[in-house]
């Protein structure tokens, strides 16, 4: 038998039951405001829903709470999810505020609205120690893409630019960073998976913030200095075939003639010289 749940002056007071369902009704100080119900799902998962006309979501967080460690120790499930709109942005900041993890969006076809997949694991740490906090935020804060790239030049002044096989434009030699790695330890890694070279990060040139284009998402570009070396650096040179087409030294006729519009933005200003530390390249046009 189901029993009331409480937590100071809420309480989930049981209004249906069977295999299936578990349902509540939200009661605020004495005040019914809304209802929960868990769903089993199989394997060791339940699903979980709700609706308020509260609009504080610290309130709907705490009977959440309630219901996911109801799921936990009654239902003994290990898992407990729910699907939310991305646009439902109040429910999905009280499910996070209630100890669910954000875990990705579910994509749907047509004029169906995206879904957030979020949940808690019975061994999850408690939503409100230091590393359940953490490990929430984590998962639902934004990120931003980082991108390394290194300025190699021969003898001649000439860029090193990579003719890459999934655009039609030329660009400078590194890659995105993954998740963890310091971006100049990322852009070693880069150009010795892609061109079978080692190369020595020397300063930073610039930070150069890069805005959304062509369905690319935006990103922060850090340009590194690599140094001047001998053009037949090259020839020696074993490319990883699924990328890289060719690479070529360029002067700035070549740069304009087959880069991408940021990477001759970039250079251009790099030529020009009294580069910041930190940029934001204009708009390319799509």
């Amino acid at each position: 038998m189901t029993v009331t749940l409480r937590d100071d002056d809420l309480a989930l007071e049981p209004t249906s039951g069977s295999d299936e369902f578990t349902g509540f009704a939200i009661v605020l100080a004495g005040e019914r405001v809304g209802t929960v119900a868990l769903r089993r799902e199989g394997s060791g998962t339940a699903s979980i829903r709700w609706n308020s006309r509260i609009e504080q979501p610290f309130v709907v967080a705490r009977a959440l709470r309630l219901a996911t460690d109801h799921a936990f120790s009654a239902l003994e499930v290990g898992r407990v999810e729910v699907r939310l709109g991305v646009d439902a942005t109040r429910d999905v900041r009280a499910a996070s505020i209630g100890g669910l993890r954000r875990e990705g969006i579910l994509r749907m076809p047509g004029d169906r609205v995206d879904q957030v997949l979020m949940a808690r694991l019975v061994d999850d740490p408690p939503s409100d120690s230091r590393d359940g906090f953490i490990a929430i935020l984590n998962a639902g804060l934004p990120t931003k893409r980082v991108i390394s790239q290194g300025l190699l030049r021969d003898e001649r002044g000439r860029v090193l630019l990579c003719e890459l096989t999934y655009k039609k434009e030329w660009d400078l030699p590194g890659g995105v960073i993954e998740v963890g790695e310091a971006p100049s330890v990322g852009l070693v890694r880069e150009l010795q998976e892609e061109l079978d070279v080692t190369v020595a990060v020397r300063d930073l040139v610039t930070v150069n913030w890069l805005p959304a284009w062509r369905g690319w998402d935006d990103a922060c570009i850090f340009l590194f200095d690599l140094g001047v070396v001998d053009s037949s650096m090259t020839d020696g040179m074993t490319l990883q075939p699924t990328e890289i087409k060719a690479v070529h030294w360029c002067d700035p006729d070549d740069v304009r003639a087959h880069a991408a519009a940021a990477a001759i933005e970039l250079l251009e200003a790099v030529d020009a010289g009294h580069l910041p530390t930190y940029r934001e390249a204009p708009k390319a046009a799509e």
